[in-house]
């Protein structure tokens, strides 16, 4: 009896010894992924490269890492600098850009197939007539998805587009740039076409449908297009001063978007002032009201990680199956492109670079980033508001990769 006693004894001493040798390794690698991540965020502010920003990471049900910097706007148009900067906080809302193409459009789109209301492989002539002309009419909504439906990259729609109607009217008519199937060229105009079949199957708006199917039900009460519009958002963090990148992009040949039916002069309708509130994305705002299937929402970090739990806990949430998990892995397994459906997947992307089997994330190009390693259960989201810095003498945003990529990282050394 003495004997077991005592090799029991042994026993809990060495468990204790290991576990506390765990926690303190644990420990350790916490505080160099804070000290890590706070000096990279931190250098970045002071060196006025970027306002400020918002990160999150979370590794299963436990909040890691979670800090604000810099502040929400610091420039006015034209370059001033505002008088009293407004402090970065974790409520702030932000301009999440192309982000809305997976938090809004692709969960849409996921929800649609569950309800075996669509299918990915349908056509998309089914639901749109405009695409059973000869050229578009073997376009699935698996094509629009994963970007090689062979529609235009970008096109300034509200040169010849007033309203979502006549959106969807250009679209149609528009021809195609590649053959369907035989490349991957990022889409704004398949999401947004995406958003055209969202709207035609559901009956109801875009911004109307992701609001009682995604947003309310998965409580992102903060997440919304035009929050302007409802008069409760008082934390908005400032984006860009007009348009002046997208304005580029229609006079400057060199960015290789030259359409022969476009002069540049022909519309004049671009901002003057400082975006704060209203999407960035012209073709969202001055032709599609604020809303498309490419961008317009805004969102916390808070409520972008709820979205974002729900995918990695495979659909459930709260005990229960939101989004089925046939459907989150149909939508989460690389294609012949190295992506997902909508969601990004190649590890050569930055944001994600040499991420374990499976990550997943994508990129707003206002200065929004979502990273998530689901074999580990980790998420780094990451909310920059660079636009607000105004373009460099070079004529493009400062590039955040690097940042991205830095924070990845740390992450990726620091939490396993």
């Amino acid at each position: 009896m003495c004997k077991k006693f005592i090799s029991l004894l042994i026993f809990l001493t060495a468990s204790l010894f290991i576990s506390t040798a765990q926690n303190i390794v644990k420990n350790e690698k916490h505080k160099k992924l804070v000290t890590e991540i706070d000096s990279i965020i931190k250098s970045e502010v002071a060196g006025n490269n970027i306002p400020g920003a918002v990160i999150q990471i979370k590794k299963g049900d436990e909040i890691i890492y979670k800090n604000t910097f810099g502040y929400a706007q610091k420039y006015e148009y034209g370059h001033k600098l505002v008088s009293k900067p407004e402090l970065m906080t974790t409520e702030h809302l932000f301009d999440i850009a192309s982000l809305t193409k997976v938090i809004g459009t692709t969960t849409s789109i996921m929800i649609l197939v569950d309800k075996k209301l669509i299918k990915i492989n349908d056509p998309v002539g089914k639901y749109i007539a405009a695409f059973n002309a000869p050229d578009k009419k073997q376009i699935t909504i698996g094509n629009l998805l994963s970007h090689n439906s062979g529609i235009y990259e970008w096109y300034p729609l509200y040169y010849r587009a007033a309203n979502k109607q006549e959106v969807y009217k250009l679209i149609g008519e528009l021809p195609l740039n590649f053959p369907v199937g035989k490349e991957r060229r990022y889409s704004d105009l398949g999401f947004t076409v995406l958003g055209e079949i969202i709207e035609t199957v559901s009956g109801l708006p875009l911004d109307k449908f992701i609001k009682e199917n995604i947003s309310t039900p998965l409580g992102m009460q903060n997440t919304t297009f035009n929050p302007l519009s409802s008069g409760k958002f008082s934390k908005i963090a400032a984006s860009s001063h007009g348009n002046p990148y997208e304005k580029r992009m229609v006079y400057d040949p060199s960015l290789g978007f030259v359409f022969k039916e476009i002069d540049p002069k022909q519309w004049n309708g671009w901002r003057t002032y400082t975006l704060k509130g209203e999407v960035n994305d012209g073709n969202t705002w001055y032709a599609g009201g604020g809303v498309s299937g490419a961008a317009g929402l805004f969102s916390t970090i808070d409520d972008l990680q709820k979205l974002v739990d729900m995918l990695m806990n495979k659909g459930k949430v709260g005990g229960k199956q939101f989004i089925s998990k046939k459907t989150i892995t149909s939508f989460l397994t690389k294609d012949d492109f190295k992506n997902g459906l909508g969601w990004m997947m190649d590890p050569e992307n930055p944001f994600m670079k040499n991420g374990p089997m499976g990550t997943f994330g994508h990129t707003g190009f206002a200065g929004t980033s979502i990273a998530v390693i689901p074999h580990d259960k980790i998420s780094v989201i990451i909310l920059i508001n660079r636009q607000n810095m105004d373009l460099l003498s070079t004529g493009e945003y400062y590039n955040l990769n690097p940042i991205r990529q830095q924070v990845f990282n740390v992450v990726v050394k620091n939490c396993k």
